[in-house]
């Protein structure tokens, strides 16, 4: 039986080498012509300015020809229009902490750090479903923030960038730099700081364009693996835990992920050089004040030596008990298994946890942070306990920003423009203007006075191609977690 499989089995494969890659893209474009315009839309232009009414925007071979207000831009001669009242534009949302892939903490609960017994936590890569449900939700250009299967990273990024598949444009993040122990099999331990030099150097030549360092990575090898990104002129971000803040701020670490109430060990009494303590620095959090002179001389230091900050509020919100709220459009699109689990999951999250408090402290140091002029990113980091799924995870970032604080312009302003600042791109993406790439998310509402109302997403506009946001959505029905 198994022999008379083998030739169907080569057969199949030689099929499959001559056959031209599909186009996976058409059925989900929903606005495609040389010029199109915007007529009666509201604008908010992620760079900060107040929103506008009854705009007009004009896309010409994928660029913003013109925006200003309705009657006074010209178009183009048989330009198609579209008549948007009651609608609102925004920039496409860059993500800086997403992943292609998926975890949930029911699987993972009651883990030791390292099993004897088998090679360690395996996460599973949704190359599918992650990149359609991302653009879905207006997630225009993304960071993958460390990468479980790179070569499947790179794949997606290349039939994207073919038009062979819908997706973000995509800043891959190399595998992550870690130190031992990990309790990841899919992650590689370094030995050394020659080690991270080969691993910069090695996933640079394979199209990586950043990095991320990560829990146990020791002082030696981030500062090798810092100098030799910066040497091919490439940024590295951390989610650190061995090595504190303060030491990551003065080796000339970019970025910091998650903020750092839930992954700085600064503030740790006993913290041993080079060693994550247990637990991380959690609790030493519990009896700081983000308005003390620790914390306000944290956020000075990095803001003077130019050290942006990642929030990831959705991963650590689907922490907190009963939340975020349950939607029929998030559960439906994860596979049964996903679903349970994260139901299961939720429903353990005590009442009590000190996750509440902390949360809000971290509310608090973002707030403070962009608004003493740090660079404040965002992505919703789709791990944890599997309820942050890619593109819902991106919108429920905005919302938890305005519960933080700043202005839903504002916050839009910190997922879009500061993103694209971060990333060398703000000449062309991140705000709406003339001259840069048609990169737009039409909303049904104003996200300008109700913020859950960016949730509302029609169509999103990559390189002045429109995609219909809820046919990308179906098509991933039932599917997350396994595909």
């Amino acid at each position: 039986m198994v022999r008379s499989l083998i030739p169907v089995l080569l057969l199949a494969c030689l099929a499959a080498a001559q056959t031209p890659a599909p186009n996976d893209v058409t059925p989900f474009v929903s606005v495609h012509a040389p010029s199109v315009v915007l007529n009666h839309v509201r604008v908010i232009d992620g760079a900060g300015a107040v929103a506008k009414e009854d705009q007009t925007i004009v896309i010409v071979d994928g660029k913003i020809q013109a925006v200003g207000a309705a009657g006074t831009v010209t178009a183009p001669a048989n330009t198609q229009q579209l008549d948007r009242t009651g609608y609102t534009v925004i920039p496409g949302l860059v993500g800086m902490h997403n992943h292609l892939y998926y975890t949930d903490s029911f699987s993972l609960q009651g883990r030791p750090r390292i099993k004897l017994d088998e090679p360690g936590l395996v996460i599973d890569e949704i190359p599918y479903t992650a990149p359609r449900l991302y653009l879905a939700g207006g997630v225009t250009t993304m960071r993958t923030t460390g990468s479980i299967e790179p070569y499947t990273d790179i794949k997606v990024k290349e039939r994207i960038d073919a038009g062979q598949m819908p997706g973000p444009k995509i800043d891959l993040t190399a595998p992550y730099l870690e130190g031992k122990p990990t309790f990841f099999a899919q992650m590689h331990e370094l030995t050394g700081s020659d080690d991270a030099k080969r691993m910069v150097d090695y996933w640079a030549e394979e199209g990586m364009t950043s990095y991320k360092a990560y829990m146990d990575i020791s002082r030696d090898e981030l500062s090798a693996a810092i100098q030799q990104a910066h040497a091919r002129h490439l940024k590295l971000t951390g989610h650190l835990c061995s090595v504190t803040w303060h030491e990551a701020i003065a080796l000339g670490i970019d970025d910091f992920e998650h903020g750092p109430v839930f992954t700085s060990t600064d503030f740790v009494a006993d913290k041993k050089p080079d060693v994550c303590p247990p637990g991380g620095g959690t609790k030493s959090w519990l009896s700081l004040d983000t308005k003390g002179a620790q914390v306000q001389a944290l956020i000075q230091e990095l803001i003077s030596h130019h050290v942006a900050v990642t929030s990831t509020l959705p991963v650590f919100d689907a922490s907190l008990p009963g939340r975020p709220k349950l939607e029929d459009r998030v559960l439906d699109s994860m596979s049964p298994e996903a679903s349970r689990s994260y139901l299961t999951a939720r429903a353990r999250i005590p009442m009590d946890t000190p996750m509440t408090g902390l949360f809000k402290k971290e509310l608090e140091f973002e707030y403070a942070f962009a608004k003493a002029g740090g660079l404040l990113l965002a992505g919703p980091d789709p791990t944890g306990n599997g309820g942050v799924l890619p593109g819902f995870g991106d919108q429920r970032e905005v919302e938890l920003l305005v519960e933080a604080g700043f202005t839903p312009v504002e916050a839009i302003q910190i997922c879009t423009l500061n993103g694209a600042t971060y990333l060398g791109q703000q000449e062309h993406i991140g705000s709406i203007a003339a001259g840069k790439q048609a990169d737009l998310v039409l909303i049904k509402g104003d996200p300008s006075k109700k913020i859950e109302e960016i949730e509302n997403v029609e169509t999103v506009f990559k390189d002045g191609v429109g995609y219909d946001s809820q046919k990308l959505i179906e098509s991933v029905r039932g599917q997350v977690g396994i595909r």
